[in-house]
């Protein structure tokens, strides 16, 4: 089921951004050849108007053929070169290249408005002003794998519903923890470091309580006893449509400008030689995520594409040959210099920033597996 989800978020993100590539390229009359739906080999197609529309075998996204986009002797001095790419001004080329990116963020937008129309999970003291969370539990957001409650099977999106402490006789009943919050359990964890703990939990949509014990172990952090869990008070904010957009836009903004601050980071660490692919998530990884943020519910897997889509936009924005950030830079430059580059150094630079980007894909792929393993 994570593949699947995983899938269809790349294939709805994918497709969004080229679809702004292709709108805005029709609009100013160039001539768009082909959006394909996935990735070849392909299944079938047809044509409307100049463009081919073609149905591929691999749902994993989709692309734009656009004429002109990477220049040659055909686009640039063929009978239809004014329906070309390079032919048109730049600033509706740079237009082009951003309206992919630009898709990218209206979708986070919507996304996020509509999670919060439909009730968006947010943690107890993070609600916005005026609006009261409602159904407030105690969520465990991690599991350590061997730790008493990975051990006893536990999972991320289970919600705490009862705590107590069994003696060790058998059948006797110890103290039991009420009006549950996370600083009361691990009060409650401390205070009985050798007994066996009983949660009470229900997980997902069902509401019957399931029961798991467990014995606290030392934290190897500060050697205080704990179960291995990590857990936050989570209700529903649930927004009129007005306001859900309102705070659909200002998450949005919140969000992009903290990714891109720690895109920068991450990107000037790497060049003083610092970097860490510790905090750099693949494909392999990413599928795990959904996989978690599933167990929360369907809320928390448009908030999470709606993370994704704006990585996307913001990644696309690296001025990095290949990327429609590269792209745009190659236009400033044709802007500072009055003419246009030449086109064989174009295209092999986008040729070069492609192979180096599939082989860092391939890196932080391998680094996710290594981490699963």
């Amino acid at each position: 089921m994570s593949i699947i989800i995983f899938l269809v978020i790349l294939l709805v993100l994918v497709l969004v951004h080229e679809w702004g590539h292709f709108f805005s390229a029709r609009r100013f009359g160039i001539r768009v050849d082909e959006f394909g739906f996935g990735f070849p080999p392909r299944l079938f197609s047809f044509r409307k108007g100049a463009t081919e529309y073609s149905f591929n075998l691999f749902p994993v996204g989709g692309f734009v053929k656009i004429f002109g986009e990477n220049p040659d002797d055909e686009n640039l001095n063929g009978p239809d070169h004014e329906l070309s790419f390079v032919s048109k001004p730049r600033w509706k080329q740079a237009i082009v290249l951003f309206a992919g990116v630009f898709m990218n963020f209206i979708l986070a937008w919507f996304l996020f408005s509509f999670g919060l129309m439909s009730g968006l999970p947010t943690s107890l003291g993070n609600e916005l002003p005026g609006y009261e969370l409602q159904d407030v539990n105690l969520v465990i957001m991690a599991v350590s794998p061997s730790s008493p409650a990975g051990e006893a099977g536990l999972k991320p999106g289970d919600v705490i519903v009862s705590v107590s402490s069994l003696s060790v006789d058998i059948g006797e009943s110890g103290d039991y923890l009420e009006d549950i919050n996370p600083e009361k359990l691990k009060a409650f964890i401390g205070a009985h470091p050798s007994d066996e703990i009983e949660i009470g939990f229900t997980r997902g949509k069902k509401q019957d309580i399931q029961f798991v014990t467990m014995v606290p172990k030392e934290s190897v952090v500060d050697g205080r006893p704990a179960i291995g869990i990590s857990m936050d008070q989570i209700g529903t904010a649930k927004l009129p449509v007005f306001r859900a957009f309102w705070e659909g836009m200002r998450l949005t903004l919140a969000v992009t400008r903290d990714t891109a601050i720690g895109l920068y980071t991450l990107i000037v660490e790497g060049l003083k030689g610092q970097g860490s692919l510790a905090g750099v998530t693949g494909p392999v990884g990413i599928v795990s995520i959904v996989g978690d943020a599933y167990e929360f519910g369907f809320a928390y897997v448009f908030s999470f594409a709606a993370l994704i889509s704006i990585n996307l936009g913001i990644i696309n924005l690296i001025p990095f040959p290949a990327l429609d950030g590269g792209r745009l830079f190659f236009l400033l430059i044709e802007k500072i210099k009055g003419s246009a580059m030449n086109p064989k150094i174009a295209n092999t630079a986008n040729t070069i920033g492609f192979v180096c980007l599939i082989l860092l894909l391939v890196l932080v792929t391998y680094h996710d597996i290594v981490r699963l393993i």
